[in-house]
């Protein structure tokens, strides 16, 4: 697996809607966050499918469809193709442009009933203006989420900050003579109430699947913010941590896609960015 190593160009198309709505949106079967397998008590003919968003000026409203109409409907002809049965609630989003509606098409799943949500959108706030020069990493490190996760998991909830130290490579050992004990290519350094805590991560492949830095670097970050990456770190599959000479530091997840019949599984990223502390 290859992780991006340039910057995307410049979206085209950028919008904001209301979290909460889009949260009641995907779960409107109750059964967004249900892992597979998991059962659910199946929604009844006339149940009030409505919840906080589905309608009024908050957010956009909810239209139930059958499987007629959701047959008959040209944009959910191959729903089979994203949801698969069996899995919780599958979702497929569009939108249209400036003005128009998110429209967000929920199914539970691929031959069972639909729903189809409207959300209001608006027009986005600018964007803060960090920019990550990858030509100026002086850290580039791809390891398994599970590693990355495993270890922010035991940090006391009263660390306050949150030190990321790369070293390089180890020189090789001269023949007939022991090797050196080298510094771990990565360090964690977590500082909170009640002491420091610090997590080494060897020059395994196992464990670093790759691990750029030509030199000796450390910066500090508010473990507050890099704990908001959490969510994303615990969904991902792989994590690639980057962090240019300033201290920007970029971490971007690689999430599971859906499998389709004949082709290749998809990939989406989620990336977070964050400023170090002041020294």
């Amino acid at each position: 697996m290859r992780m991006r190593e340039e910057e995307e160009e410049e979206m085209a198309t950028a919008f904001e809607i209301p979290l909460h709505t889009l949260m009641d949106c995907l779960n409107v079967f109750g059964t967004a966050g249900q892992a597979p397998g998991a059962t659910s008590k199946k929604k009844k003919d006339g149940d009030d499918d409505d919840g906080p968003g589905g309608g009024g000026s908050g957010g956009g409203g909810k239209k139930d469809k059958g499987k007629g109409r959701a047959d008959a409907d040209a944009g959910n002809a191959r729903l089979e193709e994203w949801f698969a049965p069996g899995k919780g609630t599958g979702m497929r989003m569009s939108y249209a442009g400036p003005g128009h509606p998110l429209t967000v098409l929920v199914a539970e799943e691929s031959g069972g009933p639909t729903a189809t949500c409207e959300v209001t959108t608006w027009e986005p706030e600018p964007r803060m203006g960090m920019h990550f020069d990858n030509d100026a990493a002086v850290l580039k490190i791809i390891l398994k989420s599970s590693w990355l996760r495993d270890a922010l998991s035991e940090l006391d909830s009263s660390t306050k900050r949150l030190t990321i130290i790369g070293n390089p490579p180890p020189p090789a050992a001269p023949p007939n003579r022991a090797p050196r004990n080298a510094p771990p290519r990565l360090r964690l350094r977590a500082v909170g109430e009640f002491g420091t805590t610090e997590m080494d991560y060897p020059n395994d492949r196992e464990v670093l699947e790759t691990c750029e830095c030509p030199a000796p670097v450390s910066f500090t970050y508010a473990y507050k913010v890099i704990a908001r990456a959490m969510r994303a770190l615990q969904s991902s599959l792989k994590t690639s941590m980057r962090i240019d000479d300033e201290g920007l530091l970029s971490m971007q997840f690689l999430m599971p896609g859906p499998r389709r019949p004949g082709r290749e599984r998809s990939q989406a990223f989620v990336e977070f960015w964050c400023l170090p502390l002041e020294e």
